[in-house]
């Protein structure tokens, strides 16, 4: 087990509707609530799992309140009152910057890392030793992000430009942080590659409690006073929570503190996939089904109990109904069958799926979003 200080704390922002992986995640029911690697456990019960060995029972997630029965029923280990339930989204600042006021008051002097419950990392051990490192680094008032060793050109990701090493001890993989760039097209991004100063960024963060609320005051003063009112009295998440500032973490402190030279990065070199669409969750079910033994790199991938016939074709099918699926001699199809909506697209579409939501919710179809 990693050793890391008492007063670290994990948070879990439980929030999006995954809209690239519809019909399966939804807004009722988001992917971090679904089991979509056949591991049996959702992707927020591993993320709870592989952060539970850093902090124990310093844990706190931050969720809607649609979703806040489900999640505690799925992690019943994190106690009502560190389950905080926002009354309407208004971004990852707002529900990362509450659950830090929260622990600032507790201990103005504990890190905080937020770590987002939707993700898949491998190698676990590793990424709670480096995460370890970045809890050495916050310690000397620094917002410290992991950064993803980049694997090829990704268009999807925002990068980190990395800086010098810094010399702070217990953490080799530190570096300083030059600027946040936004998501590049092709070309750009293997610019980014070639050059080897650039990670993604995969929204993890790491920082004091009382810095991040500092940072934050520093930029939008309205928004970090507010939380910390609503921390310090509760009943006043009614009247004033509904009013905060929406907007992510990443533009409202990372940026600009990366620009003010208060932003490190400890180089994150453990697989990493944030299952963004079908692509990469097929991509992730290929990768497991390698790992167990199976030779299926152009076969046909099921998430769940689906009842799949499959003659010469490849891609992934996912199926909350009971109906059989026979797929004939297609390509890297993706086909999700559910028992009030189908979507048959193709892996190089998988992008595209927002779209058919957007349009959804356009006609007033809010039942199908």
């Amino acid at each position: 087990m990693t050793n890391t200080p008492e007063d670290f704390w994990c948070v879990i922002p439980a929030g999006g509707a995954g809209t690239r992986l519809w019909p399966l995640s939804r807004a009722g029911s988001p992917k971090f609530l679904h089991d979509l690697l056949g591991s049996g456990r959702t992707l927020i019960q591993s993320t709870v799992d592989r952060l539970e060995p850093l902090v124990e029972d310093r844990l706190i997630v931050v969720t809607g309140r649609r979703h806040a029965e489900a999640v505690s029923e799925q992690v019943p280990q994190v106690s009502a009152d560190r389950l905080l339930t926002e009354p309407s989204p208004r971004d990852s600042m707002a529900a990362i910057g509450w659950a830090a006021a929260v622990v600032e008051r507790l201990d103005p002097q504990a890190v905080i890392g937020s770590f987002a419950a939707d993700h898949v990392i491998g190698d676990e051990e590793r990424f709670r030793a480096l995460v370890t490192e970045a809890v050495a680094v916050a310690r000397h008032d620094y917002l410290v992000t992991l950064g993803i060793e980049p694997t090829y050109a990704a268009t999807g990701f925002g990068y980190i430009r990395e800086g010098d090493a810094l010399a702070v001890e217990g953490a080799p993989h530190a570096r300083a942080v030059v600027e946040f760039v936004e998501k590049p097209d092709a070309a750009t991004a293997q610019r980014y590659l070639d050059t080897g100063e650039f990670r993604w960024n995969a929204g993890m963060f790491v920082v004091k409690a009382g810095v991040l609320l500092d940072l934050l005051a520093t930029w939008h003063p309205e928004l970090a006073a507010a939380l910390r009112r609503i921390a310090a009295d509760p009943a006043l998440l009614e009247t004033e929570w509904d009013a905060l500032e929406r907007i992510a973490i990443d533009h409202a402190v990372a940026e600009p503190a990366a620009a003010a030279g208060r932003v490190a990065v400890v180089r994150c070199d453990v697989p990493w996939d944030d299952i963004g669409d079908f692509h990469s969750l097929a991509g992730l079910l290929a990768t497991a089904a390698a790992a167990g033994g199976e030779v299926k790199d152009d076969a046909l991938h099921t998430v769940g109990p689906a009842d799949v016939v499959t003659v010469d074709s490849s891609g992934v099918v996912a199926s909350r109904s009971e109906r059989v699926i026979s797929v004939i001699g297609m390509d890297d199809v993706v086909v999700v069958d559910t028992p009030d909506a189908l979507l048959v697209t193709t892996r190089g579409r998988a992008q595209h799926v927002k779209q058919i939501v957007d349009h959804l919710k356009a006609e007033g179809r809010t039942d199908l979003t």
